[in-house]
């Protein structure tokens, strides 16, 4: 379910974001494509943890357009700005999910003076991302001009064709054979899903991710960022991701010194719906200070 978001003008340009006070721990939520900061992913973890979330949109997403910093270093400034906007002066952790992760190692990297930990979840990492085939279908289908069209079918899908749905759209997710995958799922995740897709949008923030990816100084710029970070960091991933490769995980946990790698054994890239999971709260939960 959505929940209700803020937008706040700041210098660079305005943000949404979503803050839940709970204590003086407070863990940033940087998700991935195609969401935003009204849609929770993974945060029941930190909630159950009595911790402060602070999720914001990514460039293009939601309602923080592009021009307030498309880039990883550009929008880490701006995400220091909102902290002192809100009196903020630590994140006891700051969690990249998926394409957001080079956002969250570029932040972390920037400002360990505010950044305390790093968790990284089914995380893009320090090799090409995405590949060709899915490059130029994204190009097409998630052009801005053509999101809307291709996200309101996919809705219409989730609402009426749910099987159908679910059929189309998770191959995309996973190296597992889809109807293995699709018969797998219990009531409660296919329940997920369902909601999560009938959700999403992309605004121009995928076609940012994209191009902001495949440029030929990102790779570079992103192995000096991880290879000088020294905060403690765990990289949880899945073997059977299909959409982020098992790779990227391996490249993030061999470049940033004081990394811990946790497979997972979610059959898909949606590790927070793997059977696994409990076991990876508790990772994460003692990873977070008391």
């Amino acid at each position: 379910m959505e929940r209700a978001t803020t937008v706040i003008d700041l210098p660079s340009g305005p943000v949404e974001y979503r803050l839940e006070e709970r204590g003086p721990r407070v863990v940033l939520m940087l998700h991935g494509g195609h969401m935003r900061a009204g849609l929770p992913l993974g945060e029941e973890t930190f909630a159950d943890a009595g911790c402060t979330v602070l999720a914001v949109s990514r460039p293009g997403y939601g309602r923080t357009p592009l021009a307030t910093g498309a880039a990883p270093d550009q929008f880490a400034a701006v995400i220091g700005d909102l902290c002192r906007r809100l009196g903020i002066d630590s994140l006891t952790a700051v969690v990249g999910q998926s394409a957001g992760g080079p956002t969250a190692v570029t932040l972390a990297a920037c400002r360990p003076d505010l950044v305390e930990r790093l968790i990284l979840e089914s995380a893009v990492g320090l090799l090409p991302w995405p590949d060709r085939r899915t490059r130029v279908g994204a190009s097409i289908i998630f052009h801005p001009r053509a999101e809307p069209v291709t996200w309101a079918l996919v809705h219409s899908l989730m609402r009426h064709a749910p099987g159908l749905g679910l059929r189309l759209l998770l191959p995309d997710l996973t190296r597992r054979p889809i109807t293995e995958l699709v018969a797998a799922l219990t009531t409660a995740q296919r329940a997920v899903l369902l909601d999560l897709f009938g959700r999403m949008r992309s605004g121009a923030g995928f076609a940012n991710d994209i191009r902001t990816m495949t440029a030929p100084h990102h790779l570079d710029a992103l192995a000096a960022h991880a290879a000088r970070l020294r905060q403690p960091t765990l990289v949880i991933a899945s073997r059977d991701d299909g959409a982020v490769a098992y790779a990227h995980a391996q490249s993030l946990a061999g470049a940033i010194p004081d990394a811990r790698l946790i497979p997972s054994t979610a059959p898909s890239h949606m590790i927070w719906l793997g059977d696994d999971y409990p076991a990876v709260t508790a990772a994460i939960t003692a990873f977070l200070p008391s």
